[in-house]
């Protein structure tokens, strides 16, 4: 992956996570982007109750990482700082 493609498919993935930040913020918590790696792995924080949830691993995994990847399947995995 070129640095330009890497930039093109972080701001797709930032654009993702800026729609599920009102789901989020509705519960207490929040999200921010942290990274991509060249693996096509995001690493994101959770923040505010997200960041202290029993549910946080669902939320992740079945909330964050399954509508990124439905979007924009070559993502490997969003996983958490």
């Amino acid at each position: 992956m070129t640095q330009e493609e890497k930039m093109q498919l972080e701001e797709k993935v930032k654009k993702i996570i800026e729609q599920l930040r009102e789901y989020l913020q509705a519960d207490g918590g929040d999200i921010r982007f942290v990274e991509l790696t060249d693996g096509k792995i995001v690493y994101v924080e959770l923040q505010g109750h997200c960041g202290s949830c029993p549910h946080v691993m669902i939320t992740l995994k079945q909330g964050v990482e399954a509508a990124i990847k439905e979007e924009l399947p070559e993502i490997v995995a969003v996983e958490r700082i």
